[in-house]
């Protein structure tokens, strides 16, 4: 699954758990058994899996299926600097009730549309800029316990300014700030949407080194996202 930290970091933290406190004892491969489809939408697909565990006992388990997602940190100042100044949205989310702080972000146009090409889209159609430079930062799984839902974080910069091409159901302002007053308003607790946390925070920590380091994206998934083989 992309997302997920390689072999060499895998090692790492199973070592860190397993120190830290046994867990179940692994018999058998876990995986989806089958599947009752319940809601087919456009964004979601809704189904109860029947699942093996990681201690061999079988379960179900309701589960939404989503296609992944782009987040982009808009940077208007050139890096390096010591606070660069970032574009945020305020966006009406219905769920939510109410207005939420938001870093540009949204689904992929189409299944051959790489984490790359919907970032630079989505930052364009809602913000109106074009980055000339893009950075992948990290992927973030948003709820694990019912979602398989990865959102894949950028950082852009060299921005130049162009019409946004908004959805008609996006309603949203856009605005500036420096990066530290938006890591101040995490801590503040009005910025709560949390691919947005997660992206501030990453890049308040780690910004500097991930721009020298070029890391790519990872490719999008072989297998459709709604999807999926049964184990055997």
């Amino acid at each position: 699954m992309s997302g997920q930290p390689g072999p060499e970091e895998w090692t790492e933290l199973n070592r860190e758990f397993r120190l830290a406190g046994p867990g179940p004892a692994e018999s058998g491969e876990p995986g989806r058994l089958s599947r009752v489809p319940v809601h087919h939408g456009r964004v979601v697909r809704l189904g109860i899996d029947r699942v093996r565990f990681p201690d061999g006992s079988t379960g179900e388990l309701e589960l939404i299926r989503h296609r992944g997602a782009s987040a982009v940190l808009p940077l208007l100042d050139p890096l390096p600097h010591p606070d660069p100044r970032i574009v945020l949205l305020r966006q009406y989310r219905y769920a939510a009730g109410g207005f939420l702080y938001e870093v540009p972000a949204g689904i992929p146009d189409s299944d051959d549309e790489s984490w790359e090409v919907c970032a630079r889209r989505e930052l364009a159609e809602e913000t109106g800029y074009r980055a000339r430079e893009l950075r992948y930062l990290t992927a973030i799984f948003t709820t694990p316990g019912f979602t398989d839902e990865v959102i894949h974080l950028f950082a852009a910069s060299g921005l130049e300014a162009g019409a946004v091409d908004r959805d008609e159901d996006e309603f949203l302002e856009v605005g500036c700030l420096p990066l530290s007053r938006a890591v101040e308003a995490v801590y503040r607790g009005a910025v709560t949407d949390a691919k947005t946390v997660s992206t501030l925070l990453f890049a308040h920590a780690f910004l500097p080194r991930a721009w020298e380091d070029h890391r790519p994206a990872p490719p999008r998934p072989s297998v459709p996202w709604d999807e999926g083989q049964p184990s055997p």
